[in-house]
């Protein structure tokens, strides 16, 4: 009678258990928990790029760089709460570029409503940050040649580092600006729910015992029913000139003319300007990126008038997602090409330009049965397997004998050991709403947990849970009002993504 009482409050706590290690950091920028955490990527970019952006929020661009190290922090938080087992295949199962880039857009939807409070955040302020973090202590104080050892580990400049902690900074102090407050009510509610403790008796099930046998003939029906999801993918032929690199030697006076000009592109990590012989190299590289990017456009202008020097090579390939010797960039823009307008202006790639022409659009198409036999045969299995795991659980759930518990909570999830600590939080969310005291909940990994509750009882809380569910109520209300604070923003500003397949 108590859950039923409590069910439409246990709802609310649904979603806070769901969404409690998000409840900021879906508009957060989390610098500091990627250092150290290891780097992971996908595709042909690493995080440094700086080939343009791939979104605009507002008057704030999301660049490939800053999607890279979103994707490689969310990466690092899923595979510690699956305790490791973890991989790009099951990345991409939960969306994970998707997740990295819709938290890039929240930030910038709340970098713009900082521009337009002219929030900002002083060098001061940064420094500050910066040394209470622990990654960069020696005897149990900020060193700085541990600051700078560690950024070059994590392939990280000052420079970049110290923007994103200015990002983070700044978003905190917008939501600063909307404080939100608990009361004893809300308290005693959380009290009265969070002290629910029941005796389980539990039983988990897995597909890993069930063997299944496939033949031509369920291969085939199957194949039938879901052909439309087994094609070939596009490809584009095209042809491409790969534009060699300018390398010259300037004299001083051209120089020492153009750090007149661009005296504000060449700084060091603490904003001051360089000095002219500081900034030769990288004048040098400025002058020699400028001469590169002219040279491809006037050889990118003789190739549509068929005027091309005879010694430049074009060679021709099938460009495809699994084909691809460019970047998803590339892939993105000749895909929007068409054979009106074929040409593909220079485009960047790891520091060298390249000029496309599509030649021809091959269509996707239904694959045949021969094709995709080897490729369905494990979907086949595993669908099948789960249909066999639930129909046993459907019998074995009525009088099973599994392993029985102390009186658990919804936060004890470490205390049911045959469970990793991401399965048992899902069970226990999932125990703890319903109203059958017998049956089964299937969980996101594929297991399915037998339960029987035999008792239940209040638990008498201690002042450590008193002040943890405070905390709780803040978090939640804070989660709550920053998703409507985002709602209003994305009617506010323009989102414009310039990726596909994300």
């Amino acid at each position: 009678m108590l859950k039923i009482i409590l069910k439409v409050i246990l709802l609310m706590i649904t979603w806070m258990q769901r969404h409690k290690k998000y409840l900021i950091i879906t508009i957060w920028i989390s610098t500091i928990a990627f250092v150290g955490a290891g780097f992971v990527g996908w595709g042909q970019y690493s995080y440094g790029d700086k080939a343009g952006a791939i979104a605009k929020v507002g008057n704030v661009e999301i660049t490939m760089g800053e999607l890279q190290k979103s994707y490689s922090r969310l990466y690092s938080q899923y595979a510690q709460m699956f305790q490791g087992n973890f991989d790009e295949e099951r990345a991409k199962q939960f969306g994970l570029q998707r997740q990295a880039l819709a938290q890039l857009t929240q930030q910038a939807l709340v970098l713009n409503l900082a521009k337009e409070y002219d929030l900002k955040i002083s060098d001061k302020e940064l420094l500050d940050e910066i040394k209470t973090q622990k990654y960069f202590f020696k005897d149990g104080v900020f060193n700085k040649e541990v600051y700078k050892t560690t950024l070059s580990r994590n392939r990280l400049s000052m420079k970049e580092y110290e923007n994103d902690v200015r990002k983070q900074l700044l978003i905190e102090k917008v939501l600063k600006l909307f404080p939100v407050k608990t009361n004893s009510n809300e308290e005693q509610i959380l009290i009265t729910l969070m002290s629910i403790a029941d005796k389980i008796n539990y039983k988990v099930l897995d597909s890993s015992s069930i063997k299944v046998t496939a033949t031509d003939n369920d291969l085939k029906k199957f194949w039938e029913d879901k052909k439309e999801n087994f094609k070939t993918e596009i490809t584009y032929d095209i042809e491409y000139i790969k534009h060699t690199p300018v390398n010259k030697t300037y004299s001083d006076e051209e120089i020492k003319s153009y750090y007149n000009d661009n005296k504000t592109h060449f700084k060091a990590n603490d904003g001051k300007i360089l000095t002219l012989e500081k900034a030769k190299a990288d004048i040098i590289s400025e002058l020699n990126a400028k001469a590169s990017k002219k040279s491809a456009l006037k050889n990118y202008i003789a190739y549509k008038k068929n005027k091309l020097d005879k010694n430049i090579k074009i060679k021709l390939i099938t460009l495809s997602s699994k084909n691809n010797p460019f970047n998803d960039v590339v892939l993105t823009k000749v895909a929007s090409l068409s054979l009106v307008s074929p040409y593909l202006k220079p485009i960047l790639v790891n520091g060298v330009y390249y000029t496309i022409k599509l030649i021809k659009v091959n269509q996707s198409k239904i694959k045949s049965f021969d094709e995709v036999k080897a490729e369905i045969l494990p979907i086949y299995k595993n669908q099948k397997a789960k249909e066999e795991l639930i129909s046993l659980a459907k019998k074995e759930s009525k009088n099973f004998v599994g392993k029985t518990t102390d009186f658990i909570t919804n936060q004890d999830a470490l205390k049911l050991e045959e469970l990793s600590l991401y399965d048992a939080n899902e069970f226990l969310v999932s125990l703890f709403k319903t109203n059958k005291r017998r049956g089964y909940i299937q969980l996101k990994s594929g297991k399915i947990v037998l339960y029987n509750i035999l008792e239940q009882k209040l638990l008498k809380s201690s002042n450590k849970d008193l002040k943890d569910i405070s905390n709780s109520i803040a978090n939640l209300k804070s989660g709550i009002f920053n998703e409507g604070l985002i709602k209003k923003l994305q009617q506010k500003y323009k989102t414009e993504i310039f990726i596909e397949g994300l």
